[in-house]
């Protein structure tokens, strides 16, 4: 492919060199560079892409992109200077790959909580209702039945366009795709034509990159400002920070709520373990998801569907036989008559709208015991908050292990026994072996009683000194409780 070819759209600060010449492939990890491609020279979070601009020249690079012009040019390298090396990144990826999020229709959902549920009920729903579409989430990515793993919760530019030209050429009409905060500030969406933007809700998460609350919710609302005018923007107007994702957006802008007057409404009539009974928009519907959460999750797919020209009584009728997401308040079926839920929560928020659905469900006499822990290098200040909101809704509480990655579990623990008020020492445990914790929970659990497992939900790992060992929350619950059973 010509250079030139690639450049389309693409601001340029200074350029010496030749453009209409050929390029191999495209990269930014110099490690991976080969002769004749193009190297972006990207300031990460870790390391800056211009230090390793002699390696890769070195390796046959033949293009340099960079935000700063190295002293000594080689005559035979074509080098681009440009304002955000990430930012052209992603718009030279979408032109490399031909711009796949144009020939399909691209529907992007961003919050704290509910993506995975609600991209992932959007691509079960579509594909019920006949079409070929591509799903990109932290849980995996598909491509129709094709299931990609997933790294990250939004892929690097090249990946992504990689992946949605791979969904084009299968004959994808449609493409639900989980955006990050991360993927936002770091540009890794950039090129992309997006249909439709979904905000679910905003809360107490990724401190540790953003450093401030505002810059998380600036992350987020950057992504509804960039949406075109043919788009629309969807937003949960019962989150107080849901108005503005929508202040400067061009998008057609579109409301769900339960509490409040919006475009699509819906009103919980019962929460059961079984399901959920809404009245959606004056009809009555049963739903096998659990929980007011889940309720917004719901509104937000229908709501989807109808701005993306979907019958309403087809989508309601489709969605009432569809499952949630894989570890989102996933019961854990055992013959030790406990209810067994693994939930993914990971933020203060998270965790109690999976404790306060239990309450409002469970009966009254029986105990609610949950095991949790806070992951390693991350937000430190979410960890007592999780703890006191774990034990404020449950009636026992074990502390424990979730990916400590290069942190001292230990430490991590005492981070958050520190949100542990007095009242509630007596009843919270500290057992750092995930296993161990999760055991000592069915162990203390009598017939009826309700164990949440709340942290890791999907995941198949732990994370341990950079090294990943096998551990799945529900196949050690479900072999833990059928001992006792």
């Amino acid at each position: 492919m010509h250079l030139q070819d690639i450049l389309y759209g693409v601001s340029i600060q200074n350029l010496a060199g030749n453009t209409s010449r050929e390029v191999s492939a495209l990269n930014f990890d110099s490690r991976k560079v080969g002769k004749g491609d193009v190297f972006f020279a990207v300031s990460g979070t870790h390391t800056d892409g211009h230090l390793y601009i002699d390696q890769v020249l070195a390796a046959g690079a033949a293009v340099i992109v960079c935000e700063r012009m190295p002293a000594n040019l080689q005559q035979e390298v074509t080098y681009i200077q440009v304002e955000n090396t990430a930012e052209v990144l992603g718009q030279m990826a979408a032109n490399y790959y031909g711009n796949p999020s144009s020939e399909l229709k691209l529907v992007g959902i961003t919050g704290t909580n509910g993506k995975t549920t609600i991209a992932t009920i959007l691509f079960n729903l579509f594909r019920a209702l006949g079409y070929h579409t591509g799903l990109i989430s932290t849980v995996q990515n598909q491509i129709d039945e094709q299931i990609i793993p997933s790294t990250h919760t939004t892929p690097d530019p090249l990946v992504l366009n990689e992946l949605l030209r791979s969904m084009v050429d299968a004959g994808c009409n449609y493409c639900f795709m989980e955006v990050s905060s991360h993927a936002v500030v770091q540009h890794r969406i950039a090129g992309l034509e997006f249909k439709g933007g979904v905000f679910s809700n905003i809360t107490h998460d990724h401190l540790d990159f953003h450093h401030t609350f505002d810059n998380y919710i600036k992350a987020k609302k950057e992504f509804f400002d960039k949406l075109p005018k043919n788009a629309f923007a969807l937003t949960n107007a019962d989150d107080k920070n849901g108005q503005v994702m929508l202040q400067n957006t061009k998008a057609q802008k579109k409301t769900y709520a339960l509490k409040q007057i919006a475009d699509f409404h819906a009103r919980i009539v019962e929460n059961r373990f079984s399901g959920l009974h809404l009245e959606v928009d004056h009809t009555d519907v049963f739903f096998k998801l659990v929980g007011s959460f889940n309720a917004y999750n719901l509104l937000a797919v229908y709501g989807t569907a109808l701005l993306l020209g979907q019958d309403k009584l087809e989508v309601l009728t489709l969605l009432s036989n569809l499952n949630g997401a894989e570890g989102r308040f996933e019961d854990v079926p055992n013959q030790a008559n406990i209810t067994g839920i693994v939930d993914y929560a990971h933020t203060p928020d998270a965790v109690q709208n999976v404790l306060t659905t239990i309450h409002d469900i469970r009966k009254g006499n029986e105990q609610v015991i949950t095991v949790i822990g806070c992951g390693g290098d991350r937000d430190k200040g979410k960890r007592p908050i999780m703890a006191q909101v774990a034990c404020d809704w449950s009636d026992k509480v074990i502390l424990t292990s979730d990916n400590p990655r290069t942190e001292d579990p230990l430490a991590i623990l005492k981070d958050m026994e520190a949100g542990v008020s007095p009242s509630n020492l007596r009843k919270t445990l500290i057992i750092a072996d995930r296993r161990e914790a999760i055991k000592t929970a069915c162990h203390l659990a009598n017939p009826g009683d309700i164990i949440l497992i709340a942290g890791k939900g999907h995941e198949k790992y732990q994370d341990v000194n950079g090294v990943k060992h096998h551990f799945d929350d529900k196949e050690v619950l479900r072999e833990q409780l059928n001992l006792i059973g």
